[in-house]
Formats: C-alpha cells, structure tokens, sequence
C-alpha cells in the first residue's frame, strides 16, 4: 500500500501525509475535507477519505442538461495496493439524496463503462480528479436518458466488482 498510500498523499493537495494516513479524529477528517474542497474543481466536491483506501466524491453537472439539472451524484473509489499503476475501482453510490445517474454507459447498480476506468484505457497519470471530471463530462454531453442495453439482466446476473467487468467500449457518442 506504500505506493498507493504516496501516491494518494500528492493528490491530496496541502495536506500533511501524516494527516491523511492517520485521521482517527472528527476534526482531523474536518480539515482534510476543508483542505481538499479548496483546491477542487466547480461542481466536484469530496465527501469523505478513509485513509487511502476508500473515497466518496460528489459531482454536479454544471450545464443546464435537462436530464440531470439539480442533481448530485455519488462517486466510491475503493483504492489498491498497486494504485496509481491499476485504476480505482470507481462506482455510482446510491443514496436517499444522490441517485444513481440515468446514461447509456452507467448501469443502475452503479457501474460505469468507461475505458479510462479499464486496464486499456488507464494511465497512473489520471488521479481522482481527472477521473471525476471525465465523468462529469460524460454525464454534461449526454442526450439520451437510457441505462445501458441488457441493463437489468446485467444488474440481476453479474457477480464480479466493477474492476473486473469486461466491458466493450464501442460507443462514445452519449
């Protein structure tokens, strides 16, 4: 985890190290919060750190699309040993007041289908947020307020984590 765990350190910006990788207390995780908010960009913000191996995002998009005007959403990065050099695994959360986007490459359990998020397409130069901001766009450019085809039966059958989904990215038009 040291890899991951320095890695995570540079991108939280001003913090000290020593600060992130212990935050046992209310006013430590208070800091950290107040610190990292700081330095976002508009319409991304973080919810909770737990140390390095969990993160909670929150992320608007900042055009007035119709399909997701007013709305947050809810961002998991569960974070490995081997990060940056393997991609976080990055899901939609569903909570009472952050649902999970409606789109054609996000499925209702949360699971997103985007290549910088697979082994192809990431880079240990993408961090959290670039990754968020991807998203972002995804959701700012899309037209079609439609799940994934086989959405349901994917949701119902699948029993792997979002990392180990092969997805097919065939379509970057939405």
């Amino acid at each position: 985890m040291l890899s991951a765990s320095k890695r995570l350190g540079k991108e939280l910006p001003k913090v000290p190290p020593v600060l992130c990788a212990k935050q046992k207390t209310v006013a430590d995780q208070t800091v950290l919060v107040v610190q990292i908010h700081s330095s976002l960009p508009p319409g991304i913000s973080l919810v909770t750190a737990d140390g390095f191996a969990e993160w909670f995002m929150d992320i608007r998009v900042l055009d007035a699309n119709p399909i997701y005007i007013n709305q947050t959403f809810r961002l998991k990065f569960k974070f490995t040993d081997a990060y940056p050099i393997e991609a976080p695994e990055v899901t939609f959360v569903r909570t009472p007041d952050r649902p999970i986007p409606v789109h054609p490459h996000i499925y209702s359990n949360g699971f997103i289908c985007l290549d910088l998020l697979g082994k192809q397409g990431w880079s240990p130069v993408q961090n959290v947020q670039s990754i968020c901001m991807s998203i972002q766009s995804m959701l700012t450019g899309n037209t079609k307020p439609e799940r994934p085809p086989g959405d349901e039966e994917f949701v119902r059958t699948n029993r792997q984590t979002a990392r180990d989904v092969s997805y097919i990215y065939h379509d970057n038009q939405v």
